[in-house]
């Protein structure tokens, strides 16, 4: 569900990513998807698969021209929409949102199959229990939302908290993708005073590796002194205006022709309006540098040359 909302956006971030590498993952193995479309829930077969990491790799091939009824009639454009219209074309079956009847049809299918969310997105309380009597397995990345509301968009807090009580609640495991947030997670199980004690586990995620290719850095990317580089969305918690303020420091007391450079890789999100200002007003040609949609090996091979990677972010779901 979280992948089919982020196609024809561009570079897949954090959540996204992993969403993803358990797609493929899976390509091999007995499995079904479910995705929430329009008013309703599709179980997709595994052909599904292969299609949705083709479409959000930026290949729209294959989807419709235009969005179906239902998803013009619910104000929804651009090619998540379309993507929901051919997915319920080739769906097995299709339920309403509460997911009724899945859970037979699945175990028709599939024996032995076990429910397994790892995205955050289409967690809903009903969902879950009409899932039953399948294994339900949900991995929660990070608690930030709930720790720091504020470096949140308007409104997904309390959002993430239904969600969160919704896992908590009725799933039979609760992962999480680092032990800082497994205990995150039990310290907000007894805040929320949540009775039921379904087992929580560290389950570190998995890393994939893009070979760095130097001839993938865009040729107007100016490389010819020292350089740092800060990889991530342009959001306040990763705090990208401390960095702003250490290069304007250093620009105090160094002359021009000395000052490292620093490059902020990746695209701007939310709530970050100063920031966002601050940008906007740099100098072309000076020594901060803004870009976003690099490939992943452009990005490795920056790291790979750069003088360090810096972080200074407020909150992560790995305890840094």
């Amino acid at each position: 569900s979280r992948l089919v909302s982020r196609i024809g956006t561009g570079p897949l971030t954090g959540i996204d990513r992993v969403e993803a590498a358990w797609l493929a993952h899976m390509a091999d193995r007995p499995h079904l998807l479910l995705c929430r479309v329009t008013r309703g829930q599709a179980l997709l077969p595994p052909a599904a698969g292969p299609l949705i990491l083709r479409w959000i790799a930026g290949d729209l091939s294959g989807l419709p021209a235009r969005p179906g009824w239902r998803e013009r009639l619910a104000g929804q454009s651009g090619a998540p929409a379309r993507a929901k219209t051919a997915l319920r074309e080739m769906a097995l079956t299709l339920s309403d949102r509460a997911g009724r009847g899945l859970a037979a049809e699945v175990q028709r299918r599939l024996p032995g199959a076990a429910y397994l969310n790892v995205g955050h997105a289409n967690l809903d309380s009903a969902l879950l229990v009409a899932l039953q009597p399948l294994m339900r397995v949900v991995l929660i990345h990070d608690t930030i939302p709930l720790d720091h509301p504020e470096f949140t968009r308007q409104g997904q807090a309390q959002k993430f908290r239904t969600r969160f009580m919704a896992a908590l609640n009725f799933a039979d495991l609760i992962a999480t993708a680092s032990q800082a947030t497994a205990e995150d997670a039990l310290r907000w199980r007894g805040r929320l005073a949540i009775t039921r004690r379904a087992p929580i586990i560290a389950a570190p995620i998995g890393t994939t590796l893009v070979p760095p290719d130097a001839a993938a850095i865009p040729a107007d990317l100016p490389l010819d002194r020292p350089f740092f580089v800060a990889l991530g969305t342009i959001e306040p918690r990763k705090n990208h205006a401390l960095l702003l303020d250490a290069w304007e420091d250093l620009a105090r007391r160094l002359p021009a022709a000395q000052m490292p450079r620093l490059l902020i890789l990746g695209r701007r999100g939310w709530e970050n309006h100063a920031v966002f200002a601050r940008l906007d007003k740099l100098p072309k040609g000076g020594p901060v540098i803004e870009r976003a949609g690099l490939s992943d090996a452009a990005v490795a091979a920056l790291i790979e040359r750069s003088h360090g990677l810096l972080m200074p972010s407020r909150a992560e779901g790995f305890g840094l």
